[in-house]
């Protein structure tokens, strides 16, 4: 049975509750989101309308005390079904700049002469026109946030982990379905359109991101987007998918043969599922993700580094940090959701790729999506 939907007040409490004594520790007096992910993780407010890049919104999470929504009026409705109180509104758009005066008496209410942390390291962004952060400034106190969001959002809850276990198990189905939609022949572009589909059929709520590759024993990356081109008997076809279960994602892919393996393309697909287990062999709370971009490394290029980043945290976003990488000493602990993404370089100069979502626990790791056998799977034999 799929997790209920949402989560109740006191997974939002005990959030924010976190967040303010890891502020009183670094001496801040309140947290400023502007955000999705920052405004969704204190809230609830789940909506696809941050699509529009109309409308500025803003959470100001005190030292003490609830947080206070300072949005748009189009917001407050929904607003309201989350667990905030206070909830102050502004119309948007229109001339002037009726929602950063509202903004700025609202933090000089909660927070007079205060420290205000904005969210400033990797993987953010400020959502804020410049000539509007700056009309922000005069008279309050910014800074950094010394990490306070990403670190509280490395850690999941066993809430936030079973919507991200059930979006895994929504696109495992899916890609068991792929022989109804895919086989030499079939346009690429076709196969995202039904894919796609399949997810949502199988229970996703959207599939924000679909991306894959198909070509003669491998490809040359992983993020193009379909072409009309038709699938070819000899080719290897790859799928990655970040569909969404209630506001958390998946990300894996799968590979497939079209038509029966050659020797080399299944060595090298074994290759990569035998470097995802030696990175989940030592997924423990006792190792870095240093430890496991180098554990992955030894079986993909043995004596070199790897290229690029082997895998990445996971959850309201596709890809969230730290990532898998030689200099992130980062520890792992219990919570964290990572994905394993061993790149294999080619002697043709193309690559093979392969991705899997863990759980990380106190004792050994969990699989989170449905882990792939050695043996690729094929397609129209």
């Amino acid at each position: 049975m799929s997790p209920a939907r949402g989560f109740p007040p006191s997974e939002y409490r005990a959030r924010v509750a976190r967040a303010q004594a890891m502020m009183a520790d670094v001496g801040l007096d309140a947290l400023l989101l502007t955000t999705e992910p920052g405004v969704r993780y204190f809230t609830g407010f789940l909506t696809r309308f941050w699509e529009s890049p109309t409308r500025p919104w803003f959470l100001v999470v005190p030292a003490r005390g609830d947080p206070v929504a300072v949005i748009p009026e189009i917001g407050t409705h929904l607003m309201r079904q989350c667990w905030l109180k206070d909830i102050r509104s502004f119309a948007s758009p229109e001339p002037g700049t009726r929602g950063l005066a509202l903004l700025r008496d609202t933090l000089n209410e909660l927070v007079p002469g205060g420290r205000i942390g904005v969210p400033s390291g990797p993987e953010s962004h400020l959502r804020l026109p410049l000539a509007d952060w700056a009309q922000l400034q005069p008279g309050l106190t910014f800074s950094g946030d010394a990490e306070i969001l990403a670190r509280l959002r490395q850690i999941k809850s066993p809430a936030e982990v079973a919507k991200i276990t059930e979006a895994c198990a929504i696109a495992g189905r899916a890609f068991d379905r792929l022989p109804e939609i895919a086989a030499p022949g079939v346009p690429l572009e076709q196969v995202f359109r039904r894919f796609q589909m399949l997810c949502l059929d199988e229970g996703a709520d959207w599939v924000p991101y679909l991306a894959g590759a198909t070509g003669p024993g491998g490809y040359g990356d992983v993020i193009s987007p379909a072409t009309p081109a038709p699938l070819r008997h000899g080719d290897v076809l790859m799928l990655d998918t970040g569909l969404t279960h209630d506001g958390y994602f998946c990300d894996f892919n799968r590979n497939f043969a079209l038509g029966p393996p050659d020797a080399q393309l299944q060595a090298a697909h074994a290759r990569l599922i035998e470097a995802t287990r030696a990175g989940f062999d030592i997924a423990r709370p006792a190792h870095t993700h240093a430890d496991l971009y180098r554990a992955m490394s030894r079986v993909l290029t043995p004596g070199q580094g790897a290229p690029g980043r082997l895998g990445h945290g996971l959850g309201m976003e596709l890809t969230e940090g730290p990532s898998l990488v030689a200099w992130e000493e980062t520890p792992l602990s219990p919570g964290m959701v990572l994905t394993l993404e061993p790149v294999l370089p080619l002697p043709s100069g193309a690559l093979l790729v392969h991705e899997e979502n863990i759980l990380i626990t106190e004792g050994a790791p969990q699989w989170l999506s449905p882990p792939a056998a050695p043996e690729i799977p094929v397609l129209g034999a």
